[in-house]
């Protein structure tokens, strides 16, 4: 049974279509029509389904915005209907529906499932279920990369393991070497740096600051520098309090609340109001009493010393010293220093680091020569495969005589590279391995890299066999050809409508061509028709069954939809793509 993804879409204002119904079935579609009309409708409008870039220049003027709206069909357990679901979207009977909205003035909405979700998300679907393949991926298949790619995707599992623990290798590898040039390169540097720090940490050490030290030294200091002051202030204050024996007639606070309290404590007995405050009295008498003591003691102890005075505010200039340098206040100073010591001791280690760097990478080394050997010979096996498969394909499309192979080569280095196969060679984020695809169009041809021995026919030809390969190997429910057989004509046309044909078996096959040999082989055959009433262009889509078929045929064969022999050769190619199947 024929798995088929795209069943529907329906494009609204999109340029010059205007609510234009795109019905696809299983097997293989055809599109055609006049020049553009085709491509527009199907490549640009599936395109924006699938997340592709948004061009307000596609609104068409006059209309506020183009909606392309796709019916789905999938496999409920299928990665791309996960993926929906965990968005929130919803599948009915395996139909997903995808929506694209852009506005005129260019802003884009996508919507999944009845549920919006962000256009990213549609790209991230379209990979497990449609390949876009037009002119540009022909030029794609032109540069190294991407048929090294091709190759490692064709490979799978054989390449793909390797490959991803010589990228881990190939990562480690380049954070190492970094940090091994910049301890090498900047060697003089650190050495300052070195030399500085362990300059303040000994001045630091010579000192031997306490945590709170400059604090307790600023307060001492101000109580020695006014010592006499103090002292003075004391006196009178003790005087207040408690009289001078000097004295006998002087009044203190302390007889005065003496005095107090021995008035209210001979009638307390009368008024518990009074006694309550008889008690409070008593309370400051005693109070006074140890304040007075207290403040004789703070006299006593009082010690204008000048030398104890001339060490604290030494003392001060020495921490003052650390702190203009190192912090704020002496605690910042033991956190630089402690930090500091930390620095100090990787700078030191540098050489040991060196050392283990150095071993490391040139471990890293081998095991990168090791892992690209591995490489090298995964990508071997499978490019003879992929040769011999691609070349089998090659001669179902009118090139019976054409061979690809693949050169797979590495470039020697006398530095900075990896020894495989007993040679240091350049290497790379995805191996040491140089590939490229060459074609010998003809026996007695030397194979040639295709970008230079490959004419446009042929070129397309050979991309859609290394498709046909892929989706044996790798395949996904639906295929997108635009106008994958330009350049093509006569018996290659028809050949490569008879591959596209054979493909459909296994995959839904959509193609834009203007090639009348490949759309005999169609199942389905749409034909874009524009239609223009003097101010606004329209297109729309009509399914060709039956003598429309023919007509259509005849068009393209001649541009004469009547002409008795374009009819007869159109026929004619119907019926061969029948019986050729």
């Amino acid at each position: 049974m024929v798995f088929h993804v795209l069943e529907e879409m329906r494009i609204r204002a999109l340029g010059v279509i205007d609510d234009a119904v795109v019905e696809l079935s299983p097997g293989f579609t055809a599109v055609t029509g006049e020049t553009g009309a085709g491509k527009t409708m199907v490549v640009t409008s599936l395109g924006l389904l699938l997340g592709g870039r948004a061009d307000a220049a596609l609104v068409r003027i006059g209309a506020k915005a183009a909606v392309v709206e796709g019916r789905l069909t999938v496999d409920a357990r299928s990665a791309a209907a996960v993926r929906a679901e965990e968005a929130g979207a919803e599948l009915e009977d395996g139909v997903l529906l995808i929506s694209r909205t852009l506005s005129a003035e260019g802003r884009s909405r996508a919507h999944v499932g009845g549920r919006s979700v962000p256009v990213g998300l549609l790209g991230e679907l379209a990979d497990d279920l449609v390949a876009v393949h037009g002119q540009t991926d022909q030029q794609g298949l032109l540069r190294p990369a991407r048929q090294r790619q091709a190759l490692d995707r064709y490979a799978g599992a054989a390449v793909a393991g390797p490959l991803e623990k010589y990228a881990g290798a190939y990562r480690r590898l380049r954070a190492v070497s970094a940090e091994l040039e910049e301890l090498t390169t900047r060697a003089r540097e650190r050495a300052q740096e070195a030399d500085l720090l362990r300059f303040g940490l000994e001045e630091v050490a010579a000192a031997e600051p306490r945590p709170g030290e400059d604090e307790e030294l600023a307060a001492e200091a101000e109580r020695l520098g006014h010592a006499e002051a103090l002292a003075s202030a004391a006196a009178v204050a003790h005087t207040a309090l408690a009289g001078n024996p000097e004295d006998p007639e002087g009044v203190d606070a302390a007889t005065l609340v003496a005095g107090a309290h021995r008035a209210v404590e001979t009638v307390r007995s009368h008024d518990p109001a009074l006694a309550g405050l008889a008690d409070r009295i008593g309370e400051v008498g005693i109070l006074l009493s140890d304040v007075a003591g207290d403040l004789a003691g703070y006299a006593d102890n009082l010690d204008a010393d000048p030398i104890r005075l001339a060490a604290v505010e030494e003392r001060r200039a020495a921490l003052t010293q650390l702190t203009r340098k190192y912090g704020e206040t002496i605690a910042d100073v033991l956190v630089w220093a402690e930090q500091g010591a930390a620095r100090l001791a990787e700078l030191d280690g540098d050489d040991d680091r060196i050392g283990e760097l150095t071993a490391e990478r040139d471990a890293l080394s081998t095991e990168l020569g090791e892992l690209a050997q591995a490489l090298t010979d995964a990508r071997t096996e499978a490019a003879g495969r992929f040769a011999e498969a691609v070349t089998a394909e090659l001669a179902s499309l009118a090139m019976p005589h054409a061979r690809v192979t693949f050169a797979i080569r590495q470039t020697e280095t006398e530095e900075d590279g990896i020894e495989v196969g007993g040679r240091p060679v350049v290497f790379g984020p995805h191996g040491a391995d140089e590939v490229e695809l060459l074609l010998a169009p003809h026996p007695g041809a030397p194979p040639r890299p295709i970008a230079k021995g490959a004419s446009g026919g042929e070129l397309s030809r050979v991309m859609l066999a290394v498709e046909v390969v892929f989706a044996g190997s790798d395949p996904v429910p639906t295929y997108l050809f635009d106008e994958v057989d330009a350049g093509v004509g006569g018996k290659a046309a028809v050949e490569v409508g008879r591959r596209l044909a054979r493909l459909a078996r296994s995959a839904q096959v959509v193609v834009v061509t203007h090639l009348p040999q490949v759309a005999a082989f169609a199942d389905r055959h749409l034909v874009v028709e524009k239609t223009n009433d003097g101010s606004v262009t329209r297109s729309g889509v009509k399914a060709m069954e039956g003598e429309d078929r023919v007509r259509e045929l005849s068009r393209m064969l001649a541009g004469q939809e009547d002409s008795e022999l374009a009819r007869a050769h159109a026929e004619e190619l119907l019926e061969a793509a029948r019986a050729g199947r």
